[in-house]
């Protein structure tokens, strides 16, 4: 069965209204008419003792806190952290304010915030769109949304280019640093960057990344074929079954794309948790 009239209302308002909170976001939580303060350079990865604040409290499972009656569990490390998804920003209504390492929000600073990386944590955020790359740390917690993967301050959405926007497809990558070994030094496992070009060159024109979301992955093809008849006789278009040779054994994965934007994407968020599908795993090409 398709879905309800009322249903499909609704999940379309829903949608509507996280479309208009990002393109009004540069009108109501930037700086306003007031003179913009000169942007700052990058953050500067160092190694730092973790905040006794925002990193959560240890239940037996890891450090774990708890928002609108989720629970989080904070990573032990950051290493080996990668993950690419829609960044959002957060700016004036904040500014000024505590974050949960209990430091003061700076809009016009490089930080961050993020659901489960410790606090501090540095990570290189890469715009998958325009290929523009920021480093900066992360001392807050957020954004709660199962659709975002980090919340970037005012400043580094600038450097960024997803103020109009308000929101960009990224990549995120954390810096880690090894715990020290005797008298060696600690040192720091960055990012690669990307490559200089030694004489100018002219920018090619932007182009978004696809947006592919993942819905499931099953060892039986059966159950795959489940997925797909169930997000058919809902109304959802655009899905397939991908089969990965690559995993030992054999994976059905069941994939619905590509989606036209991010807009598109959170409104294909609603529909799936509708349906019971939660925390798709996004996938661009």
């Amino acid at each position: 069965m398709r879905p309800s009239t009322s249903v499909t209302t609704i999940l379309f308002a829903a949608a509507i209204v996280l479309s208009a909170c990002s393109a009004n976001k540069s009108r109501n939580d930037g700086p306003g008419s007031g003179r913009i303060p000169d942007l700052p350079g990058d953050a500067v990865p160092r190694q730092e003792a973790r905040s006794k604040y925002g990193n959560g409290r240890d239940v037996g499972r890891g450090p774990q806190y708890v928002v609108f009656n989720k629970t989080y569990t904070v990573m032990q490390s950051s290493a080996g952290y990668q993950e690419r998804g829609v960044a959002s920003w957060y700016g004036k209504k904040f500014h000024g304010n505590l974050t949960s390492s209990r430091e003061v929000y700076d809009m016009y600073s490089m930080t961050a915030a993020h659901k489960t990386l410790p606090l501090p944590t540095y990570v290189q955020v890469r715009n998958l769109g325009n290929n523009k790359t920021i480093v900066v740390r992360v001392n807050d917690r957020g954004p709660f949304v199962a659709n975002r993967v980090i919340d970037l301050s005012y400043a580094a959405a600038l450097k960024l280019d997803m103020i109009r926007d308000g929101t960009g497809l990224v990549e995120v990558t954390a810096y880690n640093f090894d715990a020290p070994r005797g008298d060696h030094p600690v040192r720091a496992t960055t990012p690669p960057k990307p490559p200089l070009a030694s004489t100018p060159a002219v920018t090619p024109p932007s182009s978004q990344p696809r947006i592919v979301v993942q819905v499931g992955a099953f060892s039986d093809r059966t159950n795959a074929e489940r997925r797909l008849a169930m997000l058919s006789q809902s109304g959802i278009n655009g899905a397939f079954i991908y089969e990965d040779t690559s995993s030992n054994p054999t994976l059905y994965r069941v994939r619905i794309g590509p989606v036209g934007d991010v807009a598109r994407y959170d409104l294909l968020v609603l529909e799936l948790e509708n349906l019971g599908i939660v925390d798709p795993y996004l996938i661009t090409e």
